[in-house]
């Protein structure tokens, strides 16, 4: 007894410091009541759940008010050691260590969280000596469904719950459930086996144990959404067959990627050249400048397929013209699945390569997991809007060509009435729509660009816009090698039904990897090296990099040619603004007021299309099964409960208008 004795004082100072750390801080000390929760919340249901084992993290209040008192807000006692209360818990205590306690508590379940009926000094021992787990006979009372982002990502857990029988997960963010069965292997209306139970059971308890350990508990991201990118970066396969010890070191490799998440996922946008800093030197490579630098290229379809590929394969070339006898380059396509980007990754590395380009969105999981366990190599993926400090990401800024697209189609044609060919609804596309419509716009007030889509099943959509009779199209990026066809760029219909190209936006990557290596070259670094393992950097260069460009066609009459020229200069020079207000969305809603400029963030997450647009954004449900991986990457209409981070198959950016491949 004399050592539950010390024990329990050894609580009672847990249980005091956390009381006046809470006071300190405005916070409510004591444990929560369920009772005074839900007197201002509407019930929906009551469900008898039976008992099951609950993790003691999420036990974190009690039922009724009775000895709320008795318990700081992190369940350890605050009475006196000497009282009826302290001798009860070092009795408790005794019986635990001796002969374990398995009767169940009682308990309420309330948005994924366990307030306790019956058995809190139980759970204040159990939760002293660091158990996971409890036994319980738990009530579930489930709250009227409503738009709150919080009771939506309960609800998620709700169906999660339904094939799982599983409380081990308590996600903050919607789509995360998902995303889990997903990384599992699993499909989502699936049932899951006991195997499968004990399985994330253990996973959760191991991955909690390290990162307690590596003081996790003390960020503000919790558990759960902590355990889930750290299963998106080394696999579940793999997970659940690592002890403590393992998923301690792999965290430590990692843990770049928690305190990010934790800060918020911030990304610094790199948007000109000059901002790569030569002061910021030598974290690049470890060896400082190389006399030779070996790099790779990983593509997901064949140059000749695809033109995303093509237009990165050019780049490629590019390089080694530039850099003749400095560099070598290795290029690998056909990675079209998780482990065949994976596989080329690492066959890159063997090959002493240390610097790799990853050249689709869909790459980024296996980037990051490569990098993790190889940091000495740096990798790029080209992506935006990805937050990891592993790699960088790199883009371009394509509504500048679409702008001036857009002014030159409505110069030359004679009608009010443009067409638009776009392929996937990801970041980026709706800027280049709206930028195709607001160059229109600047030069014919009264013009409306007709919207279609290539991705949506069972649509045809040059058809479309040939029924309706428009002359005046932007359609794909690119042509694709293996493709004769001139429906790319910017194309009028003649009479006769032949097709005239007029103007073509331009991808040049070779530009972009040319900055790199020089900056390596000269011993220089860049500012994402510099933020590594404090931000995620996206590099997203424009025409004032040479990375975008526009090829007008010499028959294009003077005049026009000359006001292209112009725009092109000013928007290389930063005089002029393609998103500058006002803009209107459909509807007439005010996106940007007068004398105001989109922010690059309002312009890479654009959610709307611009009132002269004649369409619509499609859902995730109307496109084809190729388009709905990348959209559940990088899609705007598609909340986080799509996002896919690690789907096996990947989509081809043999369109480029927003694809990749």
């Amino acid at each position: 007894m004399f050592m539950a004795a010390n024990d329990y004082i050894t609580a009672l100072k847990q249980g005091r410091r956390s009381y006046r750390s809470a006071l300190s801080k405005g916070e409510y000390p004591y444990l929560p009541v369920l009772d005074e929760m839900i007197s201002y919340t509407e019930v929906a249901s009551i469900e008898n759940l039976g008992i099951m084992d609950i993790p003691l993290s999420k036990i974190v209040g009690t039922k009724t008010v009775g000895r709320s008192n008795a318990f700081a807000n992190n369940f350890m006692p605050l009475l006196p050691e000497n009282s009826e209360f302290g001798l009860k818990w070092s009795s408790l205590y005794n019986h635990q260590v001796e002969d374990g306690i398995n009767d169940p508590i009682m308990a309420y379940e309330f948005m994924n969280q366990f307030y306790v009926q019956e058995g809190n000094k139980r759970v204040s021992v159990m939760k002293y000596l660091k158990t996971y787990s409890l036994p319980a006979s738990v009530t579930r009372l489930v709250p009227k469904k409503s738009d709150d982002q919080e009771n939506r990502v309960y609800y998620e857990f709700l169906d999660f719950y339904e094939v799982s029988h599983s409380y081990d997960v308590c996600f903050s963010k919607e789509g995360s459930y998902k995303k889990l069965i997903k990384l599992m292997g699993k499909k989502e209306d699936e049932v899951w086996s006991d195997d499968d139970r004990m399985n994330l059971h253990f996973a959760c308890y191991n991955f909690e144990l390290a990162y307690n350990k590596a003081h996790g508990n003390k960020l503000d991201i919790n558990v759960s959404d902590a355990f889930l990118i750290y299963v998106e970066i080394f696999g579940y396969d793999k997970v659940i067959d690592q002890t403590e010890q393992e998923i301690s070191r792999s965290l430590q490799k990692m843990w770049t990627e928690i305190t990010l998440a934790d800060q918020g996922s911030q990304v610094e946008l790199i948007q000109d050249p000059e901002h790569v800093k030569s002061s910021l030197l030598n974290k690049l490579l470890p060896t400082g400048v190389p006399d030779t630098l070996k790099i790779a290229f990983i593509y997901m379809k064949t140059p000749e397929t695809s033109s995303w590929a093509y237009a990165h394969e050019l780049g490629r070339l590019y390089l080694e013209q530039v850099f003749e006898g400095k560099i070598k380059t290795m290029a690998f396509d056909k990675a079209d699945t998780e482990d065949e980007v994976e596989a080329a990754i690492e066959q890159a590395i063997a090959s002493g390569c240390e610097l790799i380009f990853t050249t689709a969105t869909q790459m980024i999981n296996q980037s990051v997991r490569c990098a993790v366990h190889h940091p000495k190599v740096k990798i790029y993926n080209c992506s935006i809007k990805m937050s990891y400090s592993s790699i960088c990401t790199y883009y371009a800024r394509m509504y500048e060509s679409k702008f001036l697209m857009g002014a030159i189609a409505a110069a030359l044609s004679r009608t009010d009435r443009l067409g638009y060919v776009a392929d996937y609804p990801i970041y980026g596309t709706l800027a280049n729509i709206n930028a195709y419509a607001l160059g229109a716009k600047m030069i014919n007030p009264y013009v409306q660009i007709h919207l279609e889509w290539t991705k949506i099943k069972g649509m045809d959509a040059r058809e479309r816009l040939k029924q309706d009779g428009i002359l005046f199209v932007s359609d794909n990026d690119m042509i694709t090698p293996e493709s004769a066809s001139r429906e790319y760029g910017l194309y009028v219909k003649n009479e006769d039904g032949t097709l005239e190209n007029i103007a073509t936006p331009i991808w040049d990557w070779g530009k972009f990897y040319e900055q790199i290596i020089r900056n390596i070259f000269s011993g220089g670094s860049t500012e994402a090296d510099a933020q590594k393992g404090k931000k995620a950097v996206n590099y997203w260069w424009g025409m004032s990099a040479d990375v975008i460009d526009v090829i007008c066609s010499k028959s294009m009459p003077h005049g026009t040619s000359r006001l292209i020229e112009f725009l092109k200069n000013s928007i290389r020079a930063g005089a002029f603004h393609p998103f500058d207000g006002p803009i209107y969305s459909q509807g007439g809603i005010v996106q940007c007021e007068k004398g105001k400029s989109l922010e690059p963030d309002e312009i890479i997450s654009m959610d709307w299309l611009a009132e002269n647009v004649v369409g619509r954004i499609p859902e995730l449900d109307e496109l084809t099964e190729d388009a709905r991986t990348l959209v559940k990457f990088q899609g705007i209409k598609v909340d986080e409960s799509g996002t896919d981070k690690g789907a096996d198959k990947g989509a081809d950016r043999s369109d480029g208008n927003g694809g990749q491949g």
